[in-house]
């Protein structure tokens, strides 16, 4: 079974501004990812960053519905000294504090995918992490294509 790890740019596409088709095409596919994710087609991970970053968005409803999301996971990582210290590796090499904390938790829990809404990250993961990290739209195209 595939094994997916989203970081919170994806649990909140749905709530942006859909006036954006770039986005309005992105929450679609977030979308299709959580109902993938309901029907047990693949497996989500949370892990203590993602918890962490959910704890102070300010937005109630929004923190409510994704804590109702993550339950869905059948997979928890922790932020243990091993992945500190990748992290630590990751945020030499310029990407950020929380990215990197989702990062390293993705690659410590075999996750075969990293999604994310942030083009930077993507293409910085490119040559910095072994995970295949994508957005939500190219990871439907590649799982309806694969299927």
């Amino acid at each position: 079974m595939i094994r997916v790890y989203l970081d919170t740019s994806v649990y909140n596409r749905p709530f942006d501004d859909q006036t954006q088709n770039k986005i309005a095409l992105e929450t679609e596919a977030v979308l299709l990812i959580l109902g993938m994710i309901k029907n047990r087609e693949i497996e989500l991970v949370n892990s203590e960053p993602i918890e962490y970053e959910n704890i102070f968005n300010s937005d109630l409803t929004r923190q409510e519905k994704i804590t109702n999301f993550l339950t869905l996971a059948t997979i928890y990582q922790k932020m243990e000294q091993s992945e500190e210290k990748r992290a630590k590796q990751l945020q030499n090499q310029g990407i950020k504090l929380l990215d990197s904390y989702h990062v390293a938790c993705a690659e410590a829990s075999q996750s075969d995918y990293f999604i994310t809404c942030d083009r930077r990250l993507i293409n910085r993961c490119q040559t910095l992490s072994t995970i295949k990290t994508v957005d939500p739209i190219d990871f439907i195209t590649e799982v309806s294509y694969d299927n």
